[in-house]
Parts: structure tokens; sequence; C-alpha cells
């Protein structure tokens, strides 16, 4: 089941666990997103919210073997972050407790600041991993209230 949870609680949306075309079981992680996470994809145009939205599924399978293009991964130390592309738009998260927790929902606007601030190579994940402000913005978002 598909379910994305506000920090108030409401359920923004659900969709049922089936199959595909071909007929394989899946299962797609409970979204749980934080006031910032909920702030930044508030602020899209509405069409562009429910895009992305629709967009943004995540199952085990998808975590298992990222690919680099649609999920890649993001670390520092001990931290590991997944993030998710879609179009101009990045969302930072992690899985936690069986439950993908958003922390952040960048603009592609943000990556090309973050590279060019810190003359970073072109790999984003890897760019955006070596920013101390990306991982700011990272505590910052886990430190604000979520449900779930």
């Amino acid at each position: 089941m598909l379910e994305l949870i506000l920090p108030n609680g409401h359920r923004a949306c659900e969709l049922e666990s089936g199959a595909d075309e071909v007929g394989f079981q899946f299962t797609m992680f409970q979204i749980v997103f934080n006031e910032i996470s909920a702030s930044e994809i508030s602020q899209l145009p509405t069409l562009e919210q429910l895009g992305l939205l629709a967009e943004f599924k995540v199952t085990p399978e998808d975590l298992e073997d990222v690919d680099g293009e649609r999920f890649g991964q993001v670390s520092r130390k001990s931290q590991k972050l997944f993030r998710y592309r879609a179009g101009d738009h990045r969302i930072y998260f992690e899985v936690r407790d069986g439950s993908v927790h958003v922390h952040r929902v960048l603009s592609a606007n943000t990556f090309q600041d973050f590279l060019f601030r810190g003359g970073l190579p072109v790999n984003e994940d890897e760019a955006v991993g070596k920013s101390p402000h990306f991982w700011e913005l990272i505590e910052e978002g886990r430190q604000t209230r979520s449900s779930g």
C-alpha cells in the first residue's frame, strides 16, 4: 500500500499494492513527510505536486538495485540517504521502520547551486554528499515533526 502521511496526520493518498502488468506482486512503502518536506512540496503548483506524488513510488526492490538515474544514494560517514529524481525535483529520504521518511524535496536549481559554490564534480549524488550545506538541510528536515 502506498500511503502519504502529512505532518498533521492527514492521509494525502492511498493506493493498494497489487500486481503489475505481468502479474508479479509488489509492495510499496508508506511515505511520511515531515513539516519541511511537506511545505516544500506544497509550494509547487498543484498539478506539479500531483504529478510528483503520483510518480514517487518506492518498493523494496527499487532500493536493492539503485540505478543512479531514478534512484540514487547519498552517503557521508554513517549516514545513508536515498534520492529519487523526478524531472527537476529531487526527493531525499531514508527507510526506517518499514516507511519512507522524506526529509527534503529540492529543485534542480538547488543542486546547480551546490555544484557551482562547491566546485564539485558533475556526479550529482557524490556532489551533494560532499556538501556540508546539503547535510544541514537534511538534518533540519530530520528534526522536524512528522507523523507515523
